[in-house]
């Protein structure tokens, strides 16, 4: 069956590899390496199934031959220590053909990696038929758009400038010279050697020691490198890979599927199993056994035990969860649920008509208040304007001074009148007397949104109660086998505890707001809505005839034990 496997490991010239020599052995061919003088042959290495070199756009044509793009590869990195490639080993599906194998390769190869810039040398092995897999060498330097390779770090100098501190490439260098800043160099200070700016060394007289400027340890990483060589990067390759070879297997109609994932991130409790290797399972065929086909042996035999015991665990779980006591605590933890839900909905719905009732309040007060703010800017406005007009006019205009002054009187009487019902407005409001439109419009934004928002809640608790209402239908119908009466007693036994636990909750959450009345209201709309009386009633009915057939025969006795 399809497993998941995708080993990701560097090829470093540190651990003595070369990225030549991993080219010619996915490859099962003759190479030479340049760098080195080395032969790599391996042209007598059997199971090679496919192979093929892709190229970004920005890389030469040439290097289509893998040997000039190792070789080129080996001649760009100088350390002894350098990173030469990243290499991928990808156990692939048994269950696609290989022609399907190649077309899942190929698609996840350009799309995370040659898209990415990437040189990518594939071959698929499989020896015996039963074990394909893919080997991927990568390049890691990424790509100029000539085609030139990219530093993986840059020298970075740390300058100064007014007692601040910063990295500069040589590139960038260059301007922030011209803004003032400064390498450091080492100077002698009596004894001791201290890196400072040349123009603070010299107003003190100080020799320099070296001419190499201060600098970051390691360097400024390429970006793309960066990324390249992160932990997150590679858990997207890997979770990349699983999600590719699912989407092969579902075009393929096979329901196999494979996971990234580890079996604790995704809560198995069975042991993973360990890789083999290719030397454990040649001695296992030579009938030496090995230590890790023995311990996955072990492994497997432990998994499938765990997977019995789970399996009874679940029967005897179903068994216990369909006794009378384990029914009767699922059906009163539903019926506090239910009654939660009916507080909290009677809670958003008063609250609901709260917010109405204040708005068809709140509205036309509004449209009142706007209407005496514009009479007054008009009245007041009209009046300032007859004021102006009458104190222009000459003395000996008497009878216009009068008719002017009259219609003054008037306008102020009439100001007096709207500037009372204004303030009394805003008095009944609770208003500030220079509060003004606005305080309404807020306020009414204020209500039309705590409507909304509660709108929302009771469609969310509505959903919630309709939910806990068919679980607990569900539950009944599955207790329907069970003696009513014994279950009906043991609700009745167990139901005060839960209800004094739900109420205890309710006072928790609304504090003062906590109303007992509406408690009273939820309990009777959950016993409307669940429809528990007349099965209690038939319950109680029950019982007393289970009596009165258990009290006649003691009659009976009792009654000939007197004749």
């Amino acid at each position: 069956m399809a497993i998941y496997h995708l080993e990701a490991k560097m090829v470093s010239r540190g651990a003595g590899r070369s990225a030549v020599a991993a080219a010619a052995y996915l490859s099962c061919s003759r190479m030479l390496n340049e760098y080195d003088g080395v032969q790599h042959d391996y042209t007598r290495k059997q199971g090679l199934a496919w192979q093929a070199v892709f190229l970004p756009p920005m890389a030469p044509p040439e290097w289509q031959e893998r040997e000039k793009l190792w070789n080129a590869v080996e001649e760009a990195e100088k350390t002894k220590d350098s990173r030469l490639a990243r290499e991928f080993v990808a156990a692939l599906p048994i269950e696609l053909s290989r022609q399907q194998q190649i077309e899942l390769l190929q698609d996840f190869i350009r799309e995370q990696f040659v898209d990415e810039g990437m040189c990518a040398d594939v071959a698929i092995h499989d020896t015996d038929g039963h074990n394909p897999h893919a080997h991927i060498l990568l390049t890691v330097r990424p790509l100029t758009e000539s085609g030139a390779w990219q530093y993986k770090t840059e020298k970075e100098y740390l300058c100064v400038k007014d007692g601040d501190e910063r990295g500069f490439t040589a590139a960038e260098f260059k301007t922030a010279q011209a803004e003032g800043w400064e390498k450091q160099y080492p100077y002698k200070v009596g004894k001791r050697k201290v890196y400072m700016a040349p123009s603070a060394a010299h107003a003190h007289g100080h020799v320099r020691v070296d001419k190499h400027p201060k600098s970051t340890r390691y360097g400024r990483q390429n970006p793309i490198s960066a990324r390249w060589n992160s932990e997150e990067q590679l858990v997207v390759w890997r979770e990349a890979w699983a999600t590719a070879a699912n989407r092969c297997l579902e075009l393929a109609g096979h329901a196999e599927r494979i996971d990234h994932r580890s079996h604790a991130e995704r809560g198995l409790e069975e042991r993973p199993t360990i890789h083999e290797g290719v030397a454990a399972q040649a001695l296992e065929r030579r009938g030496i056994i090995s230590d890790r086909c023995e311990l996955n042996r072990q492994i497997k035999a432990d998994n499938a035990l765990l997977r019995e015991l789970k399996a009874e665990v679940k029967k005897l779980a179903a068994l216990v969860a369909h006794t009378v006591p384990a029914v009767a605590e699922r059906l009163e933890k539903l019926r506090s649920g239910i009654l939660i839900f009916c507080y909290q909905l009677s809670h958003i719905r008063a609250g609901r008509a709260s917010c109405q009732k204040a708005l068809t309040v709140y509205k036309p007060q509004l449209t009142r208040f706007t209407n005496l703010a514009r009479q007054i800017k008009e009245k007041s406005r009209e009046r300032k304007t007859v004021k102006a007009e009458k104190e222009s006019l000459p003395a000996w205009q008497v009878f216009k001074h009068k008719e002017l002054g009259a219609k003054i009187a008037e306008l102020t009487e009439d100001l007096e009148e709207l500037r009372s019902e204004k303030a009394l407005l805003l008095q009944q409001f609770d208003y500030a007397e220079d509060a003004g439109a606005e305080t309404f419009r807020k306020d009414i934004a204020a209500l039309e949104s705590n409507l909304q928002k509660l709108d929302e809640q009771e469609q969310k608790y509505s959903a919630d109660l309709e939910s806990t209402l068919h679980e607990y239908a569900e539950a009944k119908s599955q207790a329907a086998d069970l003696d009513p009466v014994e279950l009906y007693e043991a609700r009745q036994a167990i139901r005060p505890g839960y209800e004094v636990a739900a109420n205890e909750k309710l006072e928790q959450v609304f504090g003062s707001k906590y109303s007992p009345l509406r408690w009273m209201d939820a309990k009777q709309a959950q016993t409307r809505l669940t429809n528990d009386s007349a099965e209690e009633y038939a319950a109680r009915q029950l019982a007393r005839q289970k009596q009165k057939i258990v009290s006649q025969p003691n009659r009976k006795r009792k009654q000939e034990q007197e004749r």
